[in-house]
């Protein structure tokens, strides 16, 4: 760092000489040099700095943009606190861990929390008895230590979007007073969609090294349990629906798909067709975002690529994660990979991506409304269009991954001594066909290619150094990323 500072320094000398000799040099000897010590200077700044710079730039509103956003299923007031602490405040003694894929005392929930606290693995339990988890609920969102915040996707992803004083949002899901009185006061909430009870997830959090009892986590990680019959049955899905004729929005943002996994095969099956029915109401003018989010069963996420579910959708939102298991469940590319090694290889990620929009997206042969999807990782963001159907997503990626940078160090700007360029400097755009091989500019971050009507907007994120909330950073990041996007009428 300080040979930087050094550098600077001596060429703002330099610059200061060449002022005082400029009328002695002749002006074409002056003007080159000049601008080669100023170009000097801009490529002695940091990487950072410059990324930070350019996108500044590329960062412009859509000429079109939204004024009404529709966003619903799943949503829920999340409480966070240390895991130790609660189980004292509810006076459970430290005890051998075991897993329990229920839990249905409090018994299960100190086991199987030591379990995975010794692990230092992350993991998430439905809690059977309401009653028990009810009072547990309370306990911990009463206790001096905890933190509440909005929950679920699509309450984050409202919540987000409400920040823009411009727009007006409609939030449905299950809401119940804590929520609402955390909720904006931009989003609006349909009478149906309140609940007396507020659907509780119960975040507990601890940190590499703490101890309770024998137990000693080797990793920071999160225990994450809830008692949510709402959010898993989609109950709100209809409501939802019914409630855009008089709200007439210009999007409408979908998530909680996911929360169906809890259900019975049976029930599922038949929630999910009742969920295209309702999906297939909304009027085919108004563009739909579908939020994609953490699954473990393939067959689930086989069904919503294959019935019905993609086709209906203009855009999808998605992780390294959720990429990698949709490739799985479906026989995509790369299909084989068991899991990623480090960062998601981009030739990788850009043949899953091509091979989602060229099989389930919008072609002349194909009745399908899938046009975009924006994938998200830790040190890179790719958007992925059909050709003629979304402007402005240099900015919208940009935005994104500006969002990533500021929400993660909890900071309005980006604050370049606290983040970092992570993403590879030089990649691949596919390993199924003749690849380009691309250098990252900092100078041009986004960075955009085309493969058969297809278009990739690519850009790095500056990955927070010690990140602060981490919690619906994908949604927020989505939330950007559709704010600055632009459909074009078809």
């Amino acid at each position: 760092m300080w040979q930087r500072s050094v550098c600077v320094g001596l060429l703002a000398l330099a610059l200061g000489y060449l002022c005082v000799l400029g009328p002695e040099l002749p002006p074409a000897a002056l003007r080159q040099l000049s601008a080669s010590l100023l170009g000097t200077l801009r490529r002695a700044r940091s990487l950072e700095a410059r990324t930070v710079a350019a996108w500044q730039a590329a960062i412009v509103r859509p000429a079109r943009g939204w004024a009404r956003v529709a966003v619903g299923v799943n949503a829920c007031v999340d409480v966070v606190l240390s895991g130790v602490k609660l189980l004292e405040a509810l006076g459970l003694e430290p005890s051998d861990g075991k897993n329990h894929a229920v839990l249905n005392s409090g018994q299960d929930l100190k086991e199987a929390f030591a379990h995975f606290m010794e692990r230092g693995a992350a993991a998430e339990r439905f809690f059977s008895d309401a009653e028990a988890f009810q009072d547990i609920a309370r306990t911990a969102s009463e206790h001096p230590a905890a933190q509440l915040y909005v929950g679920g996707n699509a309450a984050l992803i409202g919540q987000k979007l409400a920040t823009n004083p411009d727009l007006k949002i409609l939030l449905c899901g299950p809401v119940g007073p804590k929520l609402h009185e955390l909720l904006d006061d931009n989003v609006v909430v349909p009478p149906e969609s309140m609940q007396e009870r507020d659907e509780f997830h119960l975040i507990l959090e601890y940190q590499a090294g703490e101890q309770w009892g024998r137990v000693r986590a080797p990793a920071a990680n999160r225990f994450i349990f809830s008692h949510d019959l709402s959010n898993g049955a989609l109950n709100m899905l209809e409501v939802f629906v019914s409630s855009l004729d008089e709200f007439q929005p210009d999007l409408v943002v979908l998530s909680g798909l996911h929360m169906m996994e809890g259900q019975s095969k049976e029930m599922r099956q038949r929630r999910l067709m009742e969920a295209v029915a309702s999906i297939s109401d909304i009027p085919t003018d108004i563009p739909i975002h579908l939020e994609l989010a953490s699954m473990t069963d393939q067959d689930f996420m086989s069904n919503i690529v294959h019935q019905q579910v993609f086709p209906l959708v203009n855009s999808i939102g998605l992780n390294e994660q959720e990429l990698l298991f949709l490739t799985q469940s479906a026989s995509g590319p790369h299909a084989s990979l068991a899991s990623w090694t480090g960062i998601p290889d981009v030739g990788v990620v850009s043949d899953i991506l091509f091979w989602i929009l060229k099989e389930h997206g919008k072609t002349a042969e194909r009745a399908s409304d899938l046009t975009r999807i924006h994938f998200h990782t830790l040190a890179y963001h790719i958007l992925v269009t059909v050709d003629g159907h979304w402007g402005n997503q240099a900015a919208a990626v940009a935005a994104g991954a500006r969002a990533a940078g500021t929400q993660a160090c909890a900071t309005d700007t980006i604050d370049t001594s606290k983040v970092f360029l992570k993403a590879p400097l030089e990649f691949v755009t596919s390993h199924t066909e003749a690849p380009s091989k691309i250098s990252l500019n900092p100078d041009e971050p986004v960075v955009q290619w085309h493969r058969e009507g297809i278009s990739f907007h690519f850009t790095p994120v500056l990955v927070c150094k010690d990140p602060v909330r981490t919690v619906g950073l994908g949604d927020a990041i989505s939330a950007e990323g559709l704010l600055y996007s632009e459909v074009y009428p078809q």
